[in-house]
């Protein structure tokens, strides 16, 4: 499985084959300038709210690759009216794909179109696949309800907002590694814009020091695992 970092809280991941990108906003992310998206091969679209600096680039994406949007229901049939594939879930569902299992989970934030539409209910997904388990947070306060994906799957990977003021921050994100059960941390949602800039030496720092690893990955970067 190989997970590549597109700037704010976009990636895309490589599993048996199969191309997945998440939450594309790419080309309207200065910080991602040198990321070409008519380049990006996909052949699924996931998307864990309907925020624009979320859903930026599906169509652009999604009409050139012709991927299968997976979200919640409304968003799914939002995209589904436009002419798009889309697989459709919803809190606590999940489904087997050619890549692996994936299982839509719960997210305390909100959701809507840039035009103000209803956006659905705010998810993260938990991926199985390829002998690999990684749980995509998308963006969420820290939850209770966290607890519940390591009494079902044993990650590899957990990969969390940490930039704070619209979702968790660092310290909260430590505590959502411990409900989760995973110490092994991609970062994401942080430096796009000011809000949720973050200092890279004290974040990696404070997870260090609770024996977790935080990994912040350039735009363009990518792991394996």
């Amino acid at each position: 499985m190989k997970i590549t970092f597109y700037g704010h809280a976009s990636l895309g991941i490589e599993i048996a084959g199969k191309f997945i990108i998440v939450d594309p906003y790419i080309s309207a992310n200065p910080k991602a300038s040198h990321i070409d998206i008519h380049a990006l091969k996909a052949d699924y679209i996931l998307l864990t709210h309907a925020h624009q600096d979320h859903i930026f680039d599906v169509e652009a994406i999604a009409k050139r690759t012709n991927a299968i949007i997976i979200s919640n229901a409304e968003i799914a049939g939002h995209y589904s009216k436009k002419g798009l594939k889309s697989h459709p879930m919803n809190h606590g569902g999940s489904w087997k794909f050619d890549f692996g299992t994936v299982k839509f989970v719960n997210a305390i934030h909100s959701s809507s179109f840039p035009d103000g539409s209803y956006g659905g209910n705010p998810g993260g997904f938990v991926i199985e696949g390829e002998h690999k388990n990684i749980y995509i947070a998308g963006d969420t306060a820290l939850t209770m309800d966290m607890k519940l994906i390591p009494m079902r799957t044993k990650l590899d990977l957990a990969i969390l907002p940490i930039g704070n003021n619209f979702t968790m921050d660092i310290d909260d994100a430590i505590i959502a590694s411990d409900f989760v059960e995973c110490d092994k941390i991609l970062g994401y949602h942080y430096d796009t814009f000011g809000f949720i800039e973050i200092n890279h030496e004290q974040s990696i720092k404070k997870f260090f020091d609770k024996g977790k690893d935080l990994m912040l990955l350039k735009i363009g970067e990518s792991i394996e695992l």
